[in-house]
Order: C-alpha cells, then structure tokens, then sequence
C-alpha cells in the first residue's frame, strides 16, 4: 500500500480570518457592556421585569461574550507539539460555556417573572425603557450584522454561536417594546411578566440550540450530505482513479478535516499513486480551502476491512 500523502493548509491566515474574529469578540463584548449600562438605568427607573429579564441577559451575554474572547485567541493559536490537530475545538468549549450562560439566564428570569406574574405591579416611565429598547435593538442589529459577515469569512462556531443568541436579543428587546406599550396605554400589569416568561422560554430555545452545533463539532459530525457529494464527486472525476471509500468528515473551529482512500490500478508505480494522490487533494482542496486533506493509496482488488460505511 501507498503511503498516506497529507497536504497542510497555510498557517499564516493570509485572509485575515484570524483577524476579523477576534475584532467580532471584541465588538460583541463592548456592546454587551454598553447596553448593561443604559438598561441598569431604564430599569431602574421603570422597575420594568421584562427589562429586568433583557438587563440579565445582557450580563450573561458580556460573561459569555467575554468567554468567547478567550476561546477564540485560543482557538486561534497554530497547531504545537501537544495538539497536532490545532486548538480549533477551544470554540465548541466556548459554545458549551455560552449555552449555560443563556439557560441560566431563562432560567432565573423564569422564576422572577412567574413571581410577578403572581404579584403584579405598575410599570413607571414607561418611555424610558422604551427609548433603551430602541437603542438596544440598533446596536444589537449592527453588531449582529458584522458577526455575520465575520461567520461568512470564517466559518467560526463561537462566532456562530455568540450571533445566534444575539440575533435573539432583537426579538426581546422589541417584545419588551410590546409589554411597556400595552402597560402604559391599557394599564394591563400582567403584560410585563407575561412577555418576560415568553423572553424566557425563547432563551432556553437558544441555549439548546447552541449546544447542539458545539456537540456536533466535539463529537466530530460529518460535514452535510451536500458537502460530501461534492468530495465524492471531485475524487471520482479524475479519470485515473477507479473507486475510494472510508470517506470521512469533520471540523475543528474554522479547520477542518477530510480523509480518503483511494482505490488505484495495482501496477502503478509509487511515484505515479502519489501523483494522483496529491492530484486529487489539491482538486478537493481548491472547493474547502481551510480543510486538511488527508488521502492513502490502496491497490485495487486487494480486499480490506473498511472502518466507515459510505
């Protein structure tokens, strides 16, 4: 058998992803230390819940924000002696880390609210928490906005992950809008701890969701279908190779990885099976730039146990 013929990707991020994602930690934790300042003050002038809900999530948000920080200059340190591999998984942790910040934060505005819920009181300068709602959901949008841009370039998980549940933070911020409004115009107390228990249940839907795709990245889940067709479809488009198998898939921060074998004709000589080796690889690697390619040779007709099904 050949042997294995591994193709490294470029460790000096000549696109500046590196870059853009700790400039995404640093926004992200800027904002968040923002809005905990202006939404302390609306909320205590209101003595608003759900802007006590928004005023928790945002300190959750800077914990978890900060975290990420860490996680991605992590993250981003090239691969040593001690991890072969990289640090690419510091940002799955780091989603792990965010997914309990933002269910706690349901968690415990849960609980305050069903209490007002049971007790309710009046909502005081109502439009004070408004006008902070406003400004929350325009820094938010932005912020959200660039991390999005930053996920496009990158790929990153954390990044991924901190946009996913500030994406969430719009939509509480203008149910929050909704429960000051009908407070001050119906005099409906009830609507303020009602939206908050609302605000609640869509954070334990975003904690559970961010878990998940940390998950699927430290138990190395296969690229989509998608992605693996178009693998398949570049290895068996180059007319020397007749077959391959033990395809396998998965990720690690923004570097991922693809193994293969292939199946070649049993009289070729070492230097032409690696050849065609290092053909495919830098066919494969021109659709996944940031993958490491990984490919071994077999003779065709020489039967061995395959550790993956296709």
């Amino acid at each position: 058998m050949g042997a294995a013929t591994p193709v490294s990707v470029n460790q000096d991020d000549p696109l500046g992803h590196g870059r853009l994602m700790r400039l995404a930690t640093y926004a992200s934790t800027a904002v968040a230390a923002l809005l905990i300042a202006v939404k302390l003050a609306a909320w205590a002038a209101t003595g608003s819940v759900s802007l006590l809900s928004t005023l928790i999530d945002s300190t959750l948000d800077l914990g978890a924000s900060a975290l990420n920080l860490m996680a991605v200059r992590h993250a981003l340190q090239p691969a040593d002696h001690d991890h072969r591999f990289g640090h690419g998984k510091a940002e799955a942790l780091a989603g792990l880390g965010q997914a309990t910040f933002v269910a706690g934060s349901g968690g415990l505005l849960l609980i305050e609210a069903a209490g007002r819920l049971m007790r309710p009181e009046p909502v005081s300068h109502g439009e004070w928490g408004i006008a902070v709602m406003v400004f929350s959901i325009l820094a938010t949008v932005a912020l959200v906005m660039f991390q999005r841009h930053v996920v496009r370039r990158t790929g990153s998980t954390a990044i991924s992950a901190d946009s996913l549940h500030y994406a969430g933070d719009v939509a509480i911020n203008a149910s929050v809008i909704v429960s000051l409004t009908l407070s001050m115009t119906t005099g409906w107390s009830a609507a303020d701890p009602i939206f908050a228990i609302g605000i609640g249940g869509w954070l334990l839907v975003n904690a559970w969701q961010i878990m998940l795709g940390s998950l699927d990245t430290l138990m190395d889940k296969e690229l989509p279908n998608t992605d693996r067709e178009r693998i398949r479809a570049i290895t068996q488009s180059h007319p020397e190779v007749l077959s391959f198998h033990d395809l396998r898939t998965r990720t690690s921060g923004r570097q991922g990885f693809i193994q293969l074998h292939l199946e070649l004709p049993a009289e070729l000589t070492l230097a032409n099976a690696h050849r065609i080796a290092d053909e495919v690889e830098h066919a494969i690697l021109a659709e996944f730039p940031n993958f490491e390619v990984i490919i071994h040779q077999d003779p065709a007709g020489v039967a061995e146990p395959q550790a993956v099904l296709d």
